[in-house]
């Protein structure tokens, strides 16, 4: 029984599961009709900002990497004993992070 739980048999095992559930919930959802006030923007009555909410992606990667490096630096470091020769790898860590918080 347990090699239903293994990863490759149990996403085989779930996509005839999504799709039925998928064509179930298409099925009960109603028929829609165009009109341009559903695609139109909608801000709560004020007038619609042109400007565009996120700035972008460059502050999420330099806090994603950021993170990245200090978890799995930290996890290399932690999972060895503390040497001399572990000390440029710990300086070039500190370098590292202190590059992406400078930008």
């Amino acid at each position: 029984m347990e090699i239903i739980l293994t990863p490759p048999l149990a996403f085989l095992i779930y996509i005839p599961f999504v799709i039925v559930l998928l064509l179930f919930g298409r099925s009960m959802a109603s028929k829609s009709k165009k009109s341009t006030v559903k695609e139109t923007i909608y801000a709560s009555g004020e007038e619609a900002s042109t400007n565009p909410a996120a700035p972008g992606y460059r502050p999420f990667f330099l806090i994603a990497f950021f993170f990245a490096i200090l978890h799995l630096g930290m996890l290399i470091v932690g999972s060895g004993t503390f040497t001399y020769s572990s000390v440029p790898f710990l300086l070039g860590l500190m370098v590292s992070l202190v590059a992406l918080l400078l930008g």
